[in-house]
């Protein structure tokens, strides 16, 4: 699964990489790590908007839900079982892209898991790429504040994922370029399926290893 990714780009990098541009630049700041748990905002571009890079709150919250503690389980979706989960089987049409240069994974070093090595991956160069992601709208019943929030797309592992992500063997939809509009058009959710982006890098933190597939 993925709750650890990694933004480091500054804004004029990303805004040209993804030919849009932020609504608001001055929120934006680089991070080497950000963690799912604390719900962050980040930078995301929706299907309505494909020209504009805004900023929403990671682990997805359905319009109905009465409060936000479902959080912590939309975090990631599983591509297989979207339609079949009540959290995303109303918003498989609502997509975005979100945005990252690098995401972070565990691996099991032991059948326990108390020995574990982190890895951060990215593409050659720590090139920017977009998550697969669906998003919500949501007004919080207590205070009547909408919120948007999404979630990341996970899919079987590749080679190289399955390697490090190595007790559940997941990883999240890194849409190659060419296929981020089809993405944002509501393609068939079905076609994205595969495991993705082969050139994938991986490096060990804390030790002089690259793992490449």
């Amino acid at each position: 699964m993925c709750f650890t990714s990694k933004l480091s780009k500054d804004s004029e990098s990303i805004e040209e990489r993804f030919n849009a541009k932020f609504i608001d630049k001055e929120r934006f700041k680089p991070q080497i790590e950000i963690s799912a748990f604390s719900f962050p905002k980040t930078p995301v571009i929706i299907d309505t908007n494909p020209n504009e890079i805004n900023f929403l709150e990671w682990g997805l919250i359905p319009e109905w839900s009465k409060n936000s503690t479902i959080q912590k389980f939309t975090l990631n979706a599983r591509v297989e079982s979207l339609a079949l989960k009540a959290s995303f089987n109303k918003v498989l049409n609502k997509r975005c892209l979100i945005v990252a240069d690098g995401f972070y994974e565990w691996q099991w070093r032991n059948k326990s898991g108390s020995l574990k090595q982190k890895y951060l991956i990215h593409l050659p160069n720590h090139d920017l790429f977009a998550f697969a992601g669906l998003y919500s709208y949501w007004k919080n019943p207590k205070n009547q504040l909408n919120h948007l929030t999404y979630t990341i797309v996970t899919t079987e592992a590749n080679r190289l994922m399955a390697e490090i992500h190595n007790t559940k063997k997941r990883m999240p939809i890194i849409l190659k370029p060419e296929d981020e509009a089809d993405w944002l058009r509501a393609k068939n959710v079905n076609e994205f399926r595969y495991p993705y982006c082969t050139n994938l890098q991986a490096q060990a933190l804390n030790k002089d290893e690259l793992l490449l597939f």
